[in-house]
């Protein structure tokens, strides 16, 4: 997780919620997954987009785990926390579906 910061500080609100609809609307079961998912975000390549999920699953399994650790530099963050609700899918994440869809049929 070491890269956690450095990957995750570069990207976007707006580069993170394309993401997180493109990985919704590609199947993972797609040979071209990454490279789909990269043309949809824009303006990262396919390794960074693989990269990025990657981490973003780690930090996943920790906050299932109920422990949230981080680096951030030379500091480190540890929370500990109970997972009681989480909300996977909002309002405003719809709104970004329907033009990825049409980027998948273009």
């Amino acid at each position: 997780m070491d890269d956690y910061g450095s990957v995750l500080s570069n990207w976007s609100w707006g580069e993170n919620k394309l993401f997180e609809v493109a990985l919704a609307v590609v199947d993972e079961n797609n040979p071209d997954r990454w490279k789909l998912v990269a043309a949809m975000v824009g303006g990262r390549s396919a390794e960074e987009v693989e990269k990025h999920y990657r981490i973003l699953l780690e930090d996943l399994q920790s906050i299932e785990a109920g422990n949230l650790d981080h680096r951030f530099g030379d500091a480190q963050l540890y929370l500990s926390i109970e997972c009681t609700q989480s909300v996977c899918w909002t309002d405003e994440d719809q709104k970004y579906v329907i033009p990825l869809q049409l980027l998948l049929i273009i």
